[in-house]
Parts: C-alpha cells; sequence; structure tokens
C-alpha cells in the first residue's frame, strides 16, 4: 500500500540520546544511535522504500519524563520541541511533529502544548507514561488531580494525545528482579502502559472531557485481549464498581481510544483489536528506529484484512484524527 503514515516515529536530540542506550545490545548501539540522530536521509529513504507518506515523529524515551526538576524538563521539552519543528518545515508532506511535555509542571505542560500547536503547527502530543517529580523515585500517573487543567486544555485543543511506554523505575520493579529481560518492549513497556491507561479510563477523566482522544501502540498494550475480563470479572456478584467513572471501563477503550501497529507485526493480533475497537480506531505505526520500517510495511500490505480496512489502517484514519487532509 502506498501512502501509509506512521504516528510511533522517534527521534532523540544529544540531550536524550543515551536514554534508549541499554534495550538492545551493546553491539547494536551505534546503528540505533544512527537511526535516532537522522532526521531527513535514511528516514526518507526507507520511508520511500515502504510506501510511507508521512511520519508524525516524537521524542525518545523516557527523555523529558525522567528528569525531575521541573525547570530543566521544561527547558529541555521547549529545546526538542523547537529542533523537532526545524526538521519539519524542511519536509512538512513528509514529517509532522507530536510535542513533548513536561508534566512535570502541569501549567507550563498545557502552554506548551497550546505553543506548539498553535504556533509550531504540531498534531498532538506524546508523553512518556509517569513522571518523576522532585524527587527521583517519584512516580506521578496523568489522572492525578494535579492534570485537570492540562486536561481541559488539551480537549479544547482537539489534539490527540499518546500515551507513550516507559519501563518502571527499580523501586517499582520487583517483580521482573533477576528477568532482566522481562523489562521494555518484551513485556515491561505493556503492562505499565495497559495500567495507566486504566487509570485514566476509571478516573472519571472521560466523563469530564469526552472528547478526549488517547493513543496506545503496540495494538493496545494487551488490553483489546483483556477488556472484557476487566469490565466483568465475578460477574455474579453484581458488585458495584469501585471506581469514580461513570461506566464501564470498554465504553471509554472503544470512544476515547486508538491504537496503532507499532512493534506489533501479527494478523492475529490486528483482527482481535479490530473485533474490539473497530478499524476506524487503529492506525499504522513502525516505531522505527527501534523497529524496522519494512519489517511493518511488508507486514502490513500483505496481512489478510480487506482493502477497505488497510485504507483506514494505512493513511484515512491518521488523516482525520490528526487533520492532515
Amino acid at each position: 500500500m502506498q501512502g501509509k503514515i506512521g504516528l510511533e516515529e522517534h527521534f532523540a536530540i544529544d540531550d536524550t540520546l543515551h536514554d534508549s542506550k541499554g534495550f538492545l545490545a551493546d553491539s547494536t548501539w551505534p546503528e540505533l544511535e544512527s537511526r535516532l540522530m537522522d532526521m531527513q536521509e535514511r528516514r526518507i529513504a526507507e520511508m520511500d522504500r515502504h510506501g510511507m507518506q508521512t511520519m508524525i515523529l516524537s521524542l525518545n524515551a523516557p527523555a523529558i519524563q525522567s528528569i525531575p526538576d521541573a525547570k530543566r524538563a521544561s527547558d529541555m521539552a521547549r529545546r526538542a520541541n523547537d529542533f523537532l519543528a526545524r526538521e519539519v518545515a524542511k519536509r512538512p508532506s513528509r514529517l509532522q511533529g507530536l510535542a513533548a511535555l513536561a508534566m512535570q509542571d502541569p501549567d507550563g505542560a498545557a502552554r506548551e502544548l497550546v505553543r506548539c500547536v498553535k504556533e509550531l503547527g504540531f498534531r498532538g502530543a506524546l508523553v512518556n507514561g509517569f513522571s518523576q517529580i522532585g524527587d527521583p523515585n517519584s512516580m506521578v500517573y496523568l489522572d492525578d488531580a494535579r492534570y485537570r487543567g492540562f486536561w481541559a486544555e488539551c480537549e479544547r485543543l482537539d489534539v490527540p494525545f499518546y500515551l507513550h511506554p516507559r519501563n518502571p523505575l527499580p523501586s517499582a520493579a520487583q517483580i521482573y528482579e533477576g528477568h532482566p529481560w522481562l523489562l521494555g518492549p518484551t513485556w515491561a513497556f505493556g503492562q505499565e502502559t495497559a495500567v495507566h491507561a486504566l487509570r485514566l479510563m476509571a478516573s472519571g477523566l472521560f466523563d469530564r472531557h469526552p472528547k478526549l482522544q488517547i493513543i496506545l501502540g503496540h495494538l493496545g498494550e494487551g488490553l483489546p485481549y483483556s477488556m472484557w475480563r476487566v469490565d466483568n470479572r465475578n460477574a455474579w456478584t453484581k458488585a458495584p464498581p469501585r471506581y469514580p467513572a461513570k461506566e464501564k471501563l470498554g465504553f471509554y477503550f472503544q470512544r476515547n481510544f486508538h491504537l496503532t501497529t507499532a512493534g506489533n507485526f501479527r494478523t492475529q493480533t490486528l483482527i482481535d483489536a479490530i473485533l474490539e475497537v473497530g478499524a476506524d480506531r487503529i492506525m499504522f505505526s513502525t516505531d522505527w528506529p527501534f523497529e524496522n520500517v519494512d519489517h511493518a510495511a511488508i507486514w502490513f500490505d500483505a496481512c489478510s484484512i480487506s482493502e477497505a480496512d488497510r485504507l483506514k489502517i494505512g493513511r484515512t484514519n491518521a488523516e482525520r484524527l490528526f487533520k492532515l487532509a
């Protein structure tokens, strides 16, 4: 399929580059470093070879979210956003941007989102999970009451918000002790992000802001497979929910969430996601440079779905959500 749009596609700046070291073997670092720092050459060549029209770019992880000092985090987010805006301006038909935000300062993050959307032309934001605020050992999630004003601004701007993974801090990762291979994209990324998304659903956020649209990568971080059980465990007891949200969580999953294929190139999993949320809420992505464009594109172009759904997932859903057309 020609004209695909990808929206979980990453880059780094000098200050955040080494946040991506350690997820892969040391022997692969020179290659990953080259991929992360390239903006206009190999990236565009890979897109051309595999039918991608546009990449919507975002900063690598955890980056801004791992800086406990709010002022330093805000300064770095602004520098990263200004850098990305300059790169997008060179090829706006091929590259677009998602804002990096210092959620350590909720009011400042709202102002930066407005600046990125209104002045830089960005299409939304991507935040790497919880933020460390003040204390390096803190983990502040986005259902916290301090973010109420931020979410109101996000809804007012009518731009999507990408909830991207990060590993739990060592102090909260005892279950992985002795099994470091479970960290990162193998397992911990998905589990951490799935729980974060469930917290948002249960908090009442989408009752207050029903137009908010959240994006999850990797075909939903396992949630499509689990949402029925989340809402229907021990149904014979008829126990009322023990959270503030007014609806079952599956309601918000189908109304307020979108999924991407980033880093999860499996037809059976894609079909399950389609059955749970519908083809209108799934979008193609590769997870470059951590995954290969060719692995994503060759699989997607041949996977056993209808051509109508392939067009939606490959292009038109993203055009509509990000107002690209």
